[in-house]
């Protein structure tokens, strides 16, 4: 019997040590990436949303030095042809639906919160492809402005909410219900109301009138998207959700938000600079789209304090970082009088093409001798 109870002590102390030496031995595991792992396995479908909004922004603004460069090879041929023929043009506008698709895709898989505020990547991309691709300038504002931007980033998708929700019919219906967005949506109307009176009725084509209409048909744009991306997602996975009539109602609300939203925007664009509507849209977009995630799909429901702060922080590096990037862009474009063919990738004639009427340089001789004579 004591030989028993020895023998049993001896398997007990043996058991207690090989349980303690497995508990180290996680814990060491732990250490050295478990809790990656751990993180990689609960954010990959945040991490999926994010990757597809940063590629479709690129991809946008590939596209959209595409198109840049195709209308100044169109301006160097001896005969002029329309934009619409180029198949160079028509490549750059449909890698710019690829990347527009992305971005679609992306609010299917990540919050709008963190979707939304991405964009400033076709900005920092746009400047940097056209110093490698268009042969621009690199200025110090330029890496000053992508470093802000690049910072930005990082803590918006290192501190956004995460959260997984189905967006299920009867959760979109649940929402459209709910009292913080029927107020919200009641506040939106009655301003914008005010603003299209001013905008009509007073002729007040202000800048911030514009694109304070364009950011709150955003938040529209944003709320549908959304919606509309999660269904049809949730439908791919085999839980059918294009058969409930909410998901046609958001269908057309997307497409009409977006083609009202299309019209202010190339009004403002029509009056005023691109580095001036472009940051200023950015910003008022972004806001709205923040605003939309928090108040319709509660996007910040139960985050941490701190988790809140750097995530605005984030974006107002973002924000920062593209207003430096375009600040003083098109002043310093406006000083060259004339573009130089020779210095368009694949072009080796060296003509000079004079500029568009509405620049400060219209009117400027080729001959540098006779624009001496004229100024004397």
């Amino acid at each position: 019997m004591g030989v028993q109870l020895m023998t049993g002590d001896m398997h007990f102390l043996s058991s207690l040590g090989q349980l303690s030496w497995n508990s180290t031995s996680e814990e060491h595991q732990i250490g050295n990436g478990s809790l990656s792992k751990f993180w990689y396995n609960t954010n990959k479908t945040q991490l999926l949303g994010v990757l597809l909004a940063v590629t479709g922004n690129f991809l946008i603004s590939i596209s959209l030095n595409i198109q840049k460069y195709a209308h100044l090879r169109l301006v160097c041929l001896a005969a002029q042809k329309t934009y619409y023929t180029s198949k160079l043009w028509w490549s750059g506008i449909i890698l710019m639906g690829a990347g527009e698709l992305g971005n679609f895709a992306a609010y299917g898989f990540a919050p709008a919160t963190l979707v939304a505020p991405l964009g400033c990547v076709s900005v920092i991309g746009s400047a940097f492809i056209s110093v490698l691709f268009l042969k621009e300038t690199m200025r110090a504002a330029d890496i000053l402005g992508g470093t802000l931007t690049i910072v930005g980033t990082y803590l918006l998708v290192t501190f956004a909410p995460n959260i997984t929700q189905e967006l299920t019919a009867r959760k979109i219906q649940n929402y459209l219900v709910s009292w913080q967005f029927l107020i919200c949506v009641i506040l939106e109307i009655i301003t914008f109301c005010i603003l299209l009176y001013f905008y009509k009725r007073k002729d007040v084509k202000h800048i911030v009138v514009l694109l304070m209409m364009v950011a709150l048909l955003a938040s529209v744009t944003v709320v549908s998207v959304k919606a509309v991306a999660g269904m049809i997602m949730l439908s791919v996975r085999g839980k059918m959700q294009l058969t409930h009539p909410i998901f046609y109602i958001m269908l057309v609300i997307m497409v009409i938000s977006c083609v009202f939203q299309v019209k202010f925007l190339n009004q403002a664009m029509q009056l005023y600079n691109a580095t001036v509507v472009v940051p200023i849209n950015f910003v008022f977009f972004t806001t709205s789209a923040i605003i939309a995630g928090v108040i319709f799909y509660q996007e910040f429901q139960g985050a941490a304090l701190l988790n809140v702060f750097m995530f605005l922080f984030g974006c107002l590096l973002s924000f920062l970082g593209v207003f430096v990037i375009t600040r003083n862009r098109e002043a310093e474009h406006l000083r060259i009088p004339y573009i130089d063919c020779g210095h368009i990738p694949g072009k080796k004639k060296m003509g000079k093409i004079q500029p568009d009427s509405n620049s400060l340089s219209y009117g400027t001789l080729s001959n540098e001798g006779d624009m001496v004579k004229t100024q004397s």
